[in-house]
């Protein structure tokens, strides 16, 4: 690594400039120019075959370009050896099979062969690495096991342990959230975070654009073998470069319990029916939705996206759903911070849900506070009940609640939040529901309720 004064701490970790790369007559990437610096978390975010795991094989120097640059730390990538190379960009792959019956810590181990020499020895150095590397993982529980008898997220942690054993100031990761379940998506991109918050500079293609918003300082959106555009998830993640780059037709909202950007895509019909609704009735179909704590904010953008007349209330003021109403512009009724559903604010509930062609109640805790809510929706003709969790978890009121709740699901469209803009398109449109579609498997389900814990109102 070059200790010249043109590489000063203040300089960019990574330089690309003009780089090329092209496979036969197939040009991947082609003029890709961008910098990162020291310390960040990097989202490669674009569409399958927009050249993210390319991008990442010129970084480490396994893939070389056809023209341009490519400098790590005032190095020349290109121009080193492997071993060099791998003394300042370690990668974790998106496959993280071990062809061979080594056993966790020999994996690990091997991070520090870019360090050694064909006759050094292991030295004090090579296992103060090795033990950070597993602490920091949290896989010194598997040292003695054989890799292959591992899970794949408890295998990821392990390769990722490699490359920290590696020490080096860049890292790669090429989809590390593929094929996990979320709770080792999670854990795998809150340890890059705090890997990052520590000093290392972190480069991950991460087709997840949620996940990336939530977790990367930039994002970096390829797209047609160019970068498109590079700064804050908020400033990449919008919808028109969402339909430029993807071809899709997104919702960009704000999630309403992380603050990070949050992208929901929308099917092709939303669109079209958004543009013709007007044009083929006499007005709109009207939605009313119940909600509250953040557990309506997601509906209220799709279901605006998808051209409804959405209202939604009883709402505190403060209260995150009657924040992303309000920046929709739609119509919301609302109470006093903590106060409870008084009458007066009932009746306009009421109004509305008279007034609409479908109720969607949320996912939403009930108290003593909302429950006049639940109440007014068992007046709607059509109502799409959102279940993500039993009713019993989010009951605080006890056997009230449940006979409102009963009534509700009886007749019901019971589905999960990512199931409501279908159901509720069925539901105004006047598509029926069946035992038998329910027995067929579709979005649509009716699950056992149980009565829910007498709990102290809130």
């Amino acid at each position: 690594m070059n200790d010249d004064a043109s590489n000063t701490r203040d300089d960019p970790l990574v330089r690309i400039d003009g780089l090329r790369v092209a496979f036969g007559e197939t040009t991947v990437l082609d003029g890709i120019n961008a910098t990162i610096e020291p310390g960040t978390f990097v989202g490669l975010v674009g569409p399958n075959g927009a050249g993210k795991t390319t991008l990442l094989r010129t970084l480490n120097g396994t893939q070389a370009p056809e023209a341009g640059t490519v400098d790590v730390a005032g190095e020349r990538i290109p121009a080193l050896d492997s071993k060099a190379a791998s003394r300042l960009v370690a990668t974790v792959p998106q496959d993280t099979a071990v062809a061979f019956e080594f056993d966790v810590r020999q994996v690990v181990e091997m991070g520090r062969n870019p360090h050694r020499s064909r006759f050094s020895g292991w030295s004090d150095a090579d296992e103060a690495a090795v033990e950070r590397a597993l602490d920091r993982t949290d896989t010194e529980q598997f040292v003695d096991r054989s890799v292959s008898t591992l899970s794949g997220g408890e295998r990821q942690r392990v390769v990722l342990a490699r490359a920290l054993a590696q020490e080096t100031p860049l890292l790669l990761l090429d989809e590390p959230t593929a094929s996990l379940d979320i709770n080792h998506q999670v854990r795998t991109l809150e340890l890059v975070r705090d890997l990052v918050r520590q000093g290392k500079t972190a480069v991950a293609a991460i087709h997840d654009l949620n996940l990336a918003a939530h977790y990367c300082d930039e994002l970096l959106l390829l797209a047609g073998g160019e970068i498109r555009a590079q700064g804050s998830p908020e400033s990449i993640l919008t919808e028109t470069a969402l339909q430029e780059a993807f071809d899709a037709n997104a919702v960009v909202s704000q999630h309403p319990v992380t603050g990070s950007v949050y992208v929901t895509a929308l099917p092709d019909e939303t669109a079209e029916r958004a543009q013709g609704q007007e044009t083929s009735r006499s007005r709109p179909e009207r939605v009313h939705v119940v909600g509250g704590g953040g557990t309506a904010a997601r509906h209220l953008y799709v279901l605006d996206a998808a051209g409804y007349d959405v209202s939604v209330g009883a709402l505190n003021e403060g209260d995150t759903d009657t924040e992303a109403a309000r920046s929709l512009a739609l119509d919301v009724e609302t109470v006093e911070p903590f106060a409870g559903v008084d009458p007066e604010s009932c009746a306009a509930v009421e109004r509305r849900i008279d007034a609409a062609d479908c109720v969607v109640v949320a996912d939403v805790e009930i108290g003593t506070g909302n429950l006049p809510n639940l109440r007014a929706a068992t007046a709607a003709d059509e109502v799409v009940l959102v279940e993500d969790r039993p009713f019993e978890e989010r009951n605080y009121v006890g056997p009230a609640a449940t006979e409102v709740y009963e009534s509700l699901r009886e007749r019901a469209r019971v589905v999960e939040s990512s199931d409501v803009l279908s159901a509720v398109t069925d539901a105004v449109d006047g598509s029926s529901v069946t035992d038998a579609d329910n027995a067929a498997g579709g979005s649509l389900s009716r699950r056992p309720a149980q009565p829910g814990p007498e709990e102290p109102d809130s």
